[in-house]
């Protein structure tokens, strides 16, 4: 019984060992793929910057406090809209100063046109009324005496004496007609209109004070850009002259800078279309076209890109200027086109080419000329036929005339 168990175990390790050996003589597995034919877009996909197509800016134009902000970054507002308004406390109680300066200057002169103050004209007048009514009898004294003198009935004495009083009340009448002349004098009504054009003047500056506490938009359009601090304009923040208020665009359209790095510049043409998406808001996308390409190439970071500009179209005013986007130019097109992965393609001693399965299972070099790409396949122009076997990455040397086994995902 022994014997027989041994003679088995001897077999079992044989029939092993054999199998091992024939399968290290066996070719190797070799992954293949088929040549496909297929629809080929060839874009360029990188980042860029959104920027506005026509905006302004609106500056504070007076130093001081914010003490109301009236609108909000995104709002649509028109030419003329309230942006914002300053602390103006001061500029206000000098117009009030200069309001009541200017009401006290027409009252003075209104009471220069007018002669002179009511109570001192009412003053001359009742005296001048009292004057006049005594002349009057004054007179008729005179008259009646003058009448007796000629009968001999009154002395020379009481007509000169009736002469006197007439002529001391003549006196006292055009005394009061020259006092009622001096209660207005042109250095009077010189110096009241001089303190009106002063209160004047003063109520004017300070109405521009409070005008400027205010800052208006320039422009209709979309608010884009609060204050020049990342965080916004806020209420208490200190402004000086010039300092940014608000940026305001148009923004049914908008420019798109795009960074293109240089090797892919050639790819890129005016005309051609572009999709924009924008991480804030998944699922959307905005379309437009390539407007102008650049002349020079700048850096980026430790990139080397042009600065292609492109129009897209913004209909709902969501996409606002300095957001960063993810941008697709879309540079050819190709129908029906012989495709295979970007992954298969070798380049060996110069040569650019794959690997595909030739008779016998073994592997065949072909030469390829490429055409256009997208993301993850490029077109083969010339060197493959629809339905060929290539070969997909291996981490195994692969030689032309191989032995191989093939195998397909």
């Amino acid at each position: 019984m022994k014997r027989i168990l041994l003679a088995l175990l001897v077999l079992c390790a044989a029939i092993l060992g054999w199998l091992v050996l024939n399968r290290r003589n066996q070719p190797p597995e070799v992954t293949f793929t088929k040549v496909t034919r297929e629809r080929v877009v060839s874009t360029l996909t990188t980042n860029g910057k959104v920027e506005p197509m026509q905006w302004a800016s609106a500056r504070a134009e007076a130093a001081g406090l914010v003490e109301q902000v009236l609108v909000q970054r995104g709002q649509k507002v028109s030419r003329g809209t309230a942006l914002s308004r300053m602390e103006s406390r001061q500029p206000e109680a000098d117009l009030a100063s200069a309001e009541a300066r200017i009401a006290q200057a027409n009252a003075e002169l209104d009471v220069l046109k007018a002669g002179g103050r009511t109570a001192d004209i009412s003053a001359i007048e009742s005296s001048s009324a009292s004057a006049r009514q005594e002349l009057a009898a004054a007179q008729r004294d005179l008259d009646a005496v003058q009448r007796l003198q000629k009968r001999d009935a009154a002395t020379g004495v009481e007509v000169n004496a009736a002469k006197d009083r007439v002529d001391r009340v003549a006196l006292q009448i055009q005394a009061l007609e020259a006092q009622r002349r001096t209660l207005v004098s042109a250095p009077d009504r010189t110096a009241a209109e001089a303190r009106l054009r002063e209160a004047e003047s003063a109520a004017n500056l300070a109405r521009q004070k409070i005008a400027l506490a205010t800052v208006h938009a320039p422009m209709d359009g979309v608010v884009y850009q609060l204050g020049s601090d990342p965080s916004g304009l806020r209420v208490g923040s200190y402004l000086n002259p010039g300092d940014l208020v608000a940026n305001i665009g148009k923004l049914d359209r908008v420019r798109v800078i795009v960074y293109v790095d240089e090797p892919d510049l050639g790819r890129a043409d005016a005309g051609m279309p572009v999709t924009i998406t924008w991480d804030a808001m998944p699922g959307r996308s905005w379309s437009g076209a390539v407007e102008k390409i650049p002349t020079q190439v700048v850096p980026l970071g430790t990139r080397q890109v042009g600065e292609v500009q492109c129009v897209i179209g913004n209909p709902d005013l969501d996409l606002l200027p300095g957001t960063n986007i993810n941008a697709a130019i879309r540079s050819k097109v190709v129908e029906s086109a012989l495709t295979i992965p970007k992954e298969v393609v070798r380049r060996e001693s110069g040569r650019t080419g794959v690997f595909t399965l030739g008779a016998n299972d073994t592997l065949l070099w072909r030469d390829v000329q490429l055409g256009i790409s997208s993301i993850t396949r490029v077109q083969a122009a010339s060197g493959l036929n629809e339905g060929d076997s290539v070969t997909l990455s291996s981490d195994r040397p692969l030689k032309n005339g191989m032995k191989i086994t093939p195998v397909y995902p």
